[in-house]
């Protein structure tokens, strides 16, 4: 009996976890893409700065990829 329980529960447990992982990578997702709207509103002159900015950019985009993000235009 308790072990028809327990595997009745398996199912629950499987997509709760299901669920908290998709939470977390939309977490991710969207931080990241804050992130990438701060990186390109700035501006500078700066040439260091600038390349400092492309560098963080697409480390972020990196990261984006990897979550399955594309670039939605």
């Amino acid at each position: 009996m308790e072990e028809q329980q327990a595997q009745a529960a398996a199912p629950q447990l499987d997509r709760e976890a299901l669920h908290a992982q998709e939470a977390e990578r939309k977490r991710q997702r969207q931080d990241l893409e804050l992130q990438r709207e701060r990186v390109l509103s700035e501006r500078t002159s700066s040439p260091h700065r600038r390349r400092a900015l492309e560098n963080a950019l697409a480390d972020i985009e990196e990261k984006l990829a990897e979550l399955g993000w594309s670039i939605h235009l």
